[in-house]
């Protein structure tokens, strides 16, 4: 119990001090919820191993959002099990349960500053539980019929969350809504030769106004390491 009090009191932290967030894969969008909206999203990696990842959203107004991410959960299929890594950051540890907030800040009609960051520990531990941690800011840009929006900036995190490599580096992501909310060219990068870094390329079908569904190609930076991507997103606007 004393492990879940400090992942709550970490979150709670971090959205006084620092400013969760939907993702176009992997890389922070700057959509900020709506006031007593909520947003949600699951995604899915299939290679060796079957990773998900989900993600819920709260809007508070005033372009705040707080969530909650369980991120990392890995079942391996020749296992015919949840595989979990808390001893070496080789790789990102892994499933992590983390509090989550972002702040954007409006610099002209198109343009918006976003700072946000997620803190938390990793679960299905048998040892002490650790502290992870993911602070970023970007830019985002949006069309004047926000059909098109388009988002760049700079991240830091610690190994836990990364894995082995440089603890800082580059994210961009963007949307193309060639047939705006019927389909969708979206994609991201994160920069770094670590278990985050990574190049995701794909098509998102809307089923319904509130129901994109994307399908991508994701390639690692580190190993070229390559995987399909399903993410379903529910977006209350």
């Amino acid at each position: 119990m004393k492990y879940i009090y400090w992942v709550l009191v970490s979150g709670l932290w971090l959205t006084q001090v620092s400013f969760a967030q939907q993702t176009y894969f992997n890389v922070p969008s700057a959509d900020i919820v709506d006031k007593h909206e909520i947003a949600a999203q699951q995604q899915i990696n299939f290679s060796e191993s079957i990773r998900s990842s989900t993600t819920l959203e709260y809007g508070l107004g005033r372009e705040w959002e707080i969530g909650l991410n369980l991120y990392n959960l890995d079942y391996q299929p020749t296992m015919q099990r949840i595989v979990a890594n808390d001893s070496t950051t080789e790789k990102a540890f892994s499933p992590l349960l983390m509090l989550n907030a972002q702040k954007a800040f409006d610099v002209t009609k198109n343009l918006e500053l976003a700072v946000g960051a997620q803190a938390g520990m990793n679960v299905l531990t048998d040892h002490k539980p650790q502290l992870v941690g993911y602070v970023y800011s970007h830019v985002g840009y949006v069309s004047d019929d926000e059909h098109y929006n388009v988002s760049a900036g700079g991240y830091v995190a610690n190994a836990r969350y990364l894995g082995d490599g440089p603890k800082g580096g580059f994210q961009a992501g963007f949307d193309a809504g060639i047939f705006y909310q019927k389909l969708h060219l979206l994609g991201d990068w994160i920069s770094g030769p670590h278990d985050f870094g990574q190049l995701v390329l794909g098509l998102e079908v809307y089923l319904g106004r509130h129901f994109p569904l994307a399908i991508g190609w994701q390639r690692t930076n580190k190993t070229g390491a390559q995987a399909v991507v399903l993410q379903l997103t529910y977006n209350p606007e």
